[in-house]
């Protein structure tokens, strides 16, 4: 059983029962956090990008928790001596207790010098689970999807920033994903979307509205 617990923005944790992998963890200073960065558990962190709304609490959280940070070599430089980290690239693949965990491209700037934003195609608890992190609509997301059969897709819908709902819809046909969950949306204004748009214009794949505090299993 997989589980999806949803914390806001960007953040949200995969826990198989056994590993919890925590995402983009922003949550102080998040007006959509249901958790607070003391409280909330991890035993690795990925991050996407540098820009503060994704890498957030990761440093403290690791720390704490004694998590280890997975993410592009020039972001992993955040946490000293004090972090254990896994640096990897585009296109790498590292094979971990859980199952695996692949980076893949996203089209988005990256927060910090010599870096470059990128998504992740996770396989936990059986399933196999793309997070696409803050991005355009890219063609190559077609690739993504012809690697990997992916169950739940998990995409930004907020427009400005990133993909809004007509171009998340398209890239769940891209991906040929067999669910859709929709996140960074409505955290503040620069970003307001109605996720039913989003769910209308999705075909051939179901879409979950999660919302801040709420979990879901991933069936």
């Amino acid at each position: 059983m997989l589980t999806y617990n949803y914390y806001g923005h960007a953040c949200f944790q995969l826990d198989d029962g056994t590993t919890k992998l925590l995402f983009d963890p922003f949550l102080t200073g998040n007006p959509q956090a249901s958790i607070n960065e003391k409280d909330v558990e991890a035993d690795y962190i990925l991050i996407t990008h540098a820009h503060g709304d994704h890498i957030g609490d990761a440093p403290n959280i690791a720390v704490r928790t004694n998590a280890t940070v997975v993410g592009i070599p020039e972001i992993m430089e955040f946490g000293g001596q004090r972090v254990k980290t896994i640096g990897m690239n585009l296109g790498g693949t590292v094979k971990l207790p859980f199952g695996f965990v692949r980076m893949v491209p996203a089209l988005h700037s990256s927060g910090i010098e010599g870096g470059v934003a990128c998504g992740y195609v996770v396989g936990i608890g059986g399933k196999i689970v793309y997070f696409a992190g803050d991005t355009a609509l890219f063609d190559d997301m077609k690739l993504i999807g012809a690697r990997d059969k992916i169950d739940y897709a998990i995409l930004p819908i907020g427009g400005h920033y990133t993909m809004d709902p007509v171009d998340a819809a398209k890239a769940v046909e891209f991906l040929g994903a067999a669910n859709a969950i929709p996140l960074h949306y409505n955290t503040w204004d620069v970003i307001k979307q109605n996720p039913e748009d989003f769910v209308k214009l999705v075909k051939g794949a179901k879409v979950h509205v999660v919302k801040p505090g709420e979990s879901i299993e991933l069936a």
